[in-house]
C-alpha cells in the first residue's frame, strides 16, 4: 500500500506530500488542472521514463519519494534465495523474494522509493538506502503497484503475466512452482551431460596422460623420503677420499700421535687424582676431569671404527646417481620442482588414480546420464499435459466471467478468449519450458463481427483498464498487487455503465488501495477518499496544486463533476444524496 507520496518540481507541481490511506481513493478536477501529471510522477517514481522535459520550468531537478507498507513481508526470511538458471529467464514470484535477491531488507515491513532527474540529463533511483538502475526499480515496483490507462505500468500487455492470471484461476499455481522445480532439474540434468559430451577427447587425452604417469611413478617403487637418503649417500660416497684422510687425521690427534690428546688427558687425570688426595674440595673438578678422559677415549674408538667401516664403491656410487636421476625426473614431471619433497609425486599420482577411477567408465556414464534424462523428460511432459488440460479447462471459464463482467462495464457483445496453444516442437522434440508446454494470450475483439486480436493492440486506455477491472474483480482473492491505479476508465460511458463501474472498484477496493481518475460523479461518489487536483497561477508561474478534499469541498467537487456549476442548491443537493446513497456519507 502507497503510504505517502513527496513530488517536488515535477512538471507543474511544485511541491506536495500527500498522505494515503486504503481503499478506494479518486483523483478529481477540471480538465487541464493536471490530474495526470501526478499519475505520470508516481509512474516516474516507478521506474517510468526519465526526461528533462519532467523537471518544473526554472528548477534544476525534479524528484518523486514514495514509502510503502508491505505487510506480507512480516516474519519474512530474508536469507532466502532463489534460482534463475532454467535456461529461460525466471523472475521472482514475491517482492520478498525479490528484495532477498538484491540483498535489501525492509524496516518495520516499509520500503522508499527515490528518483530524481537532473537538467543535465543524470537520473537516479533507490530502493531504501541502496541505489538500483530503472530496469531493478520497474521490475520490483510491479510487485506494488499497477498503473492501467495509457502509461507504461500495463502488466496486461506483457503476455507473460496472462499466464500467472489463468494459472491462478486453474488453482495450480503452486503445482506450476512444482512443475518449475523438475523442469530445473530436467535442464541442469541435459548440460551435465553436454559436458560430459564436450570433454570427451578432453577426457581422453587425460587418461592416456594420467595412466601413463601412474605406471611410471609405480614402476619406480618409490619409498617414503627415498630422495634424502639417497642424496645422503651419494654425498658420503663421491666424498670417499676427503672424509677417510680427515676421520684419520682426527683419529691420530686423539690417539695415535705422541702427546695425543688422549694421551695427555690420561696424564692430567693422574695429577687430578693426586690432588684430590691432597684437597678434598677438588674431587668435583676430578670428577669432571674422569668423564672428559672417558669421553675422548670413547670418541676415539668412534673415529676408528668409522675408518675402518669406510669402503669406497664406485658401483654403488653408480647406482645411487641413477635412482637418483630417477626422482629427479620423476620430480621435475609430477612435483612443483626437482627440490619439491618426494611426497608431491606421491600426491600427483593418487590424483591421477582418482580421476582415472571416475572417468575411465565415461560410457557407462553417459548411458546412466542418458537413462535420468529420459526419465526426468517423460515426468515432465506428463506434469506439462496435465498443467495444460487444467489450464484449457479454466480459459474457458475466465473467459465467460471476464465477458459477462466487460458486458456490466459497458463493453457488450465483447468477445474475451484466452487462447491456449501448445508451444512449436516436432515429432522428435517437444518444446517445452519451465511453466510447462502452453502458449498462453489473452484475445480480445470489442466490435461485433470483429475477430479477436492481441490483448496488447486494444486502442483504447479505457477498454483496457476495464478489462483489467474485469480480471482485478475475478481474481480480488488471490492477487497480491496492493495498490491499482484506473487511468482513463470512464473513456467513452457513462450513465449506468459508470455506476457500475464505481460498484466494481469499490467491491475491488476491499481487498486492496485503489486509485482512479474520473471526469464523472457517478464514479467519484463510490470512493472513500477524494483528491483533488486545482491548477493556479502565482506571480505568473503556472502550478498544479494536489490536496484531499472532504465534507463541504467535496460536496462542491462532486457537484462540478454533475453540472459543472458547483454553486446551484439543486447540484449540491443532487451530489449529496449521491454520497449519501454511495459513500454511505459525505
Amino acid at each position: 500500500m502507497l503510504e505517502d507520496l513527496s513530488v517536488k518540481d515535477f512538471a507543474l507541481i511544485d511541491q506536495n506530500f500527500l498522505e494515503f490511506e486504503k481503499g478506494f481513493t479518486v483523483l478529481s478536477g477540471e480538465t487541464g488542472a493536471g490530474k495526470s501529471i501526478l499519475i505520470g510522477a508516481l509512474s516516474f517514481l516507478l521506474g517510468g521514463k526519465a526526461e528533462t522535459g519532467q523537471i518544473r520550468a526554472g528548477s534544476h531537478e525534479a524528484s518523486v519519494t514514495g514509502t510503502f507498507y508491505l505487510p506480507e513481508l512480516e516474519g519474512y526470511d530474508f536469507s532466502s534465495n532463489i534460482s534463475n538458471d532454467l535456461g529461460e529467464e525466471i523472475e521472482p514470484e514475491t517482492v520478498g523474494q525479490w528484495l532477498s535477491l538484491h540483498g535489501i531488507e525492509p524496516e518495520n515491513n516499509r520500503v522508499i522509493l527515490r528518483r530524481f532527474i537532473r537538467d543535465n540529463g543524470k537520473s537516479g533511483a533507490f530502493i531504501g538506502s541502496t541505489p538500483v538502475t530503472r530496469s531493478d526499480l520497474a521490475q520490483f515496483s510491479s510487485f506494488l503497484v499497477d498503473i492501467h490507462g495509457q502509461h507504461e505500468h500495463q502488466s496486461l500487455m506483457k503476455v507473460a503475466e496472462h499466464r500467472k492470471y489463468l494459472d491462478s484461476k486453474a488453482g495450480i499455481t503452486s503445482e506450476v512452482a512444482e512443475f518449475t522445480a523438475l523442469f530445473a532439474s530436467l535442464v541442469a540434468k541435459r548440460k551435465e551431460y553436454e559436458s560430459l559430451l564436450s570433454d570427451d577427447g578432453e577426457r581422453e587425452r587425460k587418461l592416456d596422460m594420467y595412466n601413463f604417469a601412474v605406471t611410471e611413478i609405480e614402476n619406480a617403487k618409490l619409498k617414503e623420503k627415498e630422495d634424502e637418503a639417497l642424496e645422503e649417500e651419494q654425498s658420503r660416497l663421491s666424498s670417499y677420499e676427503k672424509i677417510y684422510s680427515t676421520v684419520t687425521e682426527i683419529n691420530q690427534m686423539l690417539s695415535e700421535d705422541e702427546g695425543s690428546v688422549v694421551s695427555l688427558m690420561k696424564k692430567i687425570r693422574r695429577e687430578s687424582s693426586s690432588l684430590t688426595d691432597l684437597d678434598k674440595s677438588l674431587k668435583n673438578l676430578d670428577e669432571r676431569v674422569e668423564a672428559g678422559f672417558y669421553e675422548l677415549s670413547d670418541l676415539s674408538e668412534e673415529f676408528s671404527s668409522y675408518a675402518s667401516s669406510l669402503v669406497f664403491d664406485p658401483d654403488r656410487l653408480q647406482e645411487v646417481q641413477e635412482r637418483l636421476s630417477l626422482i629427479y625426473n620423476l620430480k621435475k614431471k609430477y612435483a612443483s620442482s626437482v627440490n619439491a619433497p618426494l611426497s608431491e609425486v606421491f600426491e600427483y599420482a593418487r590424483k591421477a588414480s582418482e580421476y582415472i577411477s571416475i572417468n575411465s567408465d565415461s560410457n557407462n556414464q553417459k548411458d546412466k546420464m542418458k537413462t535420468e534424462i529420459a526419465a526426468l523428460e517423460k515426468a515432465v511432459l506428463q506434469k506439462a499435459g496435465v498443467l495444460s488440460k487444467k489450464r484449457k479447462a479454466a480459459s474457458e471459464l475466465l473467459s465467460s466471467e471476464v465477458e459477462s463482467i466487460l458486458s456490466e462495464l459497458g463493453m457488450k457483445n465483447t468477445k474475451f478468449c484466452v487462447n491456449v496453444s501448445e508451444k512449436p516442437g516436432s515429432e522428435l522434440t517437444q518444446k517445452c519450458g519451465p511453466y510447462g508446454i502452453d502458449n498462453i494470450e489473452f484475445l480480445i475483439s470489442a466490435n461485433p463481427g470483429a475477430p479477436v486480436q492481441p490483448l496488447a493492440k486494444i486502442a483504447s486506455g479505457g477498454e483496457l483498464s476495464r478489462v483489467m477491472l474485469a480480471l482485478k474483480t475475478i481474481f480480488a482473492e488471490g492477487d497480491n498487487t496492493g495498490t491499482l491505479i484506473f487511468d482513463e476508465i470512464d473513456t467513452g460511458i457513462g450513465g449506468e455503465v459508470a455506476i457500475s463501474v464505481g460498484k466494481h472498484i469499490k467491491k475491488l477496493s476491499e481487498n486492496r488501495q485503489i486509485f482512479c481518475i474520473t471526469h464523472l460523479a457517478s464514479i467519484a461518489v463510490y470512493a472513500d477518499n477524494q483528491i483533488k487536483i486545482e491548477k493556479g497561477v502565482s506571480d505568473g508561474v503556472t502550478s498544479s496544486h494536489v490536496h484531499p478534499i472532504s465534507g463541504d469541498e467535496r460536496v462542491r467537487e462532486i457537484a462540478r463533476m454533475l453540472s459543472g456549476d458547483a454553486d446551484t442548491e439543486q447540484s449540491l443537493e443532487h451530489a449529496r444524496s449521491l454520497l449519501q446513497k454511495y459513500s454511505g456519507g459525505i
